[in-house]
């Protein structure tokens, strides 16, 4: 049993309006239908939506959902989930309806990240038209891209998800200072059965109160991302890390933050890997060169005015 990929991401906010303009006018994405009462949903191919923003109290992701491969894997993974003492909420008719699919259901993993896991995946006939004039997004087999969780309980939560059926991809300790007692911090990237990089990653934190650290979405062309990097600047949305590239899965891209808190990473020209071959990695650093983050910028200018 393995996990395809994943498919969308619902999200609560209570910025409605400021979700749309990002989502349109930044990141370039298109409106889709809007499956309920208060709910808005943006597309990037041909699956009617992968961004679910429904209005709320909270800023938060509420789910990432992965699809599996039919009702009968659905049905094991659920009992698996169920039997490693996780809750697990079944979604009724209406619901996969909204959501385009046969069939799902709800749960979180040991530290509490919301997840849905589905079958069933629909398909529409509507062309992709971006607003904003982005020429496209890497989907098909490999899904609309990947979720990284934070989680304090790292070991637990990462044998969570191979039990469940993610294979591991990169496992590294990185260290973001030069001390020698510095333990360093715990990530894992996992792939699902296609060739993305990894389809979700957790690292060795607290839960931040957005449910999120990062989701990414992958663009056709570099010149895409560069011109998004453009918008990310001239509609003063906060840049996370400058444009650099990853070491582990060659991404080259920039992160910018969502109007409820996480980040969304913009990338293109990653490593493709095979799955069902893949040994995994320890990369010591994240990045070949770039991705200056605004901590280390903050860092770099309270050293400088101190010298």
């Amino acid at each position: 049993m393995s996990i395809k990929a994943l498919g969308y991401v619902r999200i609560e906010t209570a910025k409605a309006e400021a979700w749309d303009h990002f989502m349109t006018q930044v990141v370039g994405v298109m409106r889709g239908d809007a499956p309920a009462a208060g709910v808005a949903t943006y597309r990037i191919d041909g699956r009617p939506f992968r961004f679910w923003v429904e209005r709320g109290q909270a800023d938060r992701l509420v789910a990432a959902g992965y699809e599996v491969g039919n009702a009968d894997e659905l049905a094991a993974l659920r009992a698996r989930i169920a039997r490693l003492g996780r809750e697990v909420v079944d979604g009724d008719a209406a619901g996969a309806k909204a959501r385009g699919v046969d069939a799902f259901f709800a749960t979180t993993d040991p530290s509490g990240n919301g997840l849905e896991f589905f079958c069933g995946d629909k398909r529409d006939d509507v062309e992709f038209v971006s607003p904003a004039g982005v020429s496209g997004f890497v989907t098909g087999d490999m899904g609309m891209g990947h979720a990284v969780f934070a989680t304090p309980n790292f070991e637990e939560s990462h044998a969570f998800y191979k039990v469940i059926g993610f294979g591991d991809t990169d496992i590294p300790r990185f260290r973001f200072s030069d001390d020698p007692q510095d333990a360093g911090m715990g990530f894992a990237f996992m792939h699902a059965a296609n060739g993305r990089h990894h389809s979700v990653a957790i690292a060795e934190m607290p839960v931040p109160p957005s449910g999120c650290i990062h989701l990414m979405l992958e663009m056709k062309t570099q010149s895409d991302v560069g011109k998004c990097h453009d918008r990310m600047r001239l509609h003063k949305v906060p840049e996370s890390a400058t444009i650099g590239r990853h070491v582990n899965d060659q991404t080259f891209g920039f992160y910018m933050q969502t109007p409820s808190g996480f980040d969304i990473e913009i990338g293109s020209d990653p490593l493709v890997i095979d799955p069902a071959n893949w040994t995994p990695t320890a990369h010591l650093v994240p990045s070949e060169w770039g991705h200056v983050w605004t901590w280390q910028k903050a860092l770099e200018e309270q050293q400088g005015e101190s010298a």
